[in-house]
């Protein structure tokens, strides 16, 4: 929970890992360059006092995660969100399996999601009802730009991700997270691409899309998609930072969210360990909209910061909030955000 000016927020940070890249893991020249990349972001959009060394960030204890997460960055409850990339790490980067034991060690402050890949088949339909079973998956997370052999890529408008997808509305996992943002090397950016939602979104209404890193850089075609179709959902890791060097960049980033999506289908993440989520939500807190931008954004409000930092996760993940805070209560029974009207004809 954190507390600044009177006003309380719960806090649920919606994208962590807990990944190894350090290079005895690393499988080849790709594993090498991917865990640097990610060492670029984390070094160039980071305040100068939040930066690690690079042997730091390649893989974190038990202790710094707990002590980064809950005793220091306010989290009131995180989620896991598995990157495998195999062909890249040796046992994977950050695995359900990696995942699930540090949060079976801590009872009550992790969700642990799963995921799948369409270029599994069969065997991959048996294994993700195995993994729902064994960790209670209430969500999983896609990314279709990983490599799989000759393979660079998949959509979710593919035939066997339709069969996936109606695997998780039969198991009931109603959360699934795709990460579609930034190109990460040696990854292809058109593979990141947003258009893919838009259809899954259609044929699958009882799922709810969370668009991770919001579509960035392709902003404008993720809010198009979003404004449409109510189950999509925009994950604001990646986008956070900018506050720090860019924040009028960022007020742009959040005010057409706001303006596209409304407050109930925007997510909080650190992307943690990309970052820590201390300053993300001090700083996002502290944020307003720059004055000279009002007339076309507005202002942001504690109430809708709320709903950011944790109210509208904790709805789609049944995670008990404060009463007091629980600004949504009188929207319960219907399991989705009370959502406005589209603001473009549909």
């Amino acid at each position: 929970m954190y507390e600044k000016d009177g006003q309380k927020y719960f806090v649920v940070d919606g994208h962590i890992h807990f990944w190894d890249g350090r290079p005895s893991n690393q499988a080849n020249r790709y594993g090498e360059g991917f865990i640097n990349c990610f060492y670029d972001y984390h070094r160039n959009l980071s305040p100068a006092s939040e930066v690690w060394s690079l042997e730091e960030f390649w893989q974190q204890s038990e202790e710094r995660i707990m002590h980064d997460l809950f005793e220091v960055g306010y989290v009131d409850k995180a989620i896991f969100q598995p990157t495998y990339l195999t062909d890249f790490y040796v046992n994977g980067f950050n695995t359900t399996e990696q995942n699930g034991a540090l949060a079976e060690k801590h009872p009550g402050r992790f969700i642990v999601n799963g995921s799948w890949d369409p270029r599994d088949g069969e065997l991959g339909l048996d294994a993700l009802e195995a993994l729902a079973e064994r960790w209670n998956v209430q969500g999983v997370k896609l990314y279709t730009a990983e490599w799989k052999g000759a393979s660079k890529g998949w959509k979710l408008s593919d035939p066997w991700s339709y069969r996936y997808l109606e695997k998780c509305r039969e198991l009931g996992i109603r959360n699934i997270h795709v990460h579609k943002g930034p190109t990460i090397y040696p990854l292809n950016r058109d593979a990141f691409d947003v258009a893919d939602v838009d259809e899954a979104a259609t044929a699958f209404p009882e799922l709810r899309f969370i668009v991770e890193h919001c579509g960035l850089p392709r902003l404008e075609d993720f809010c198009w998609i979003a404004t449409q179709e109510p189950n999509v959902y925009g994950g604001l890791a990646v986008a956070l930072p900018f506050m720090h060097t860019r924040p009028r960049y960022f007020a742009q980033i959040i005010g057409e969210l706001l303006y596209w999506l409304d407050e109930n289908r925007i997510t909080f993440a650190s992307d943690y360990a990309l970052w820590t989520p201390k300053w993300l939500v001090e700083q996002f807190v502290d944020f307003q909209i720059p004055e000279d931008m009002r007339a076309e954004y507005g202002e942001i409000t504690p109430e809708v910061k709320r709903k950011i930092l944790g109210l509208n996760l904790a709805r789609l993940y049944d995670i008990p909030v404060p009463p007091e805070l629980d600004v949504v209560a009188a929207h319960a029974g219907t399991g989705e955000p009370i959502g406005s009207a589209p603001k473009v004809p549909a």
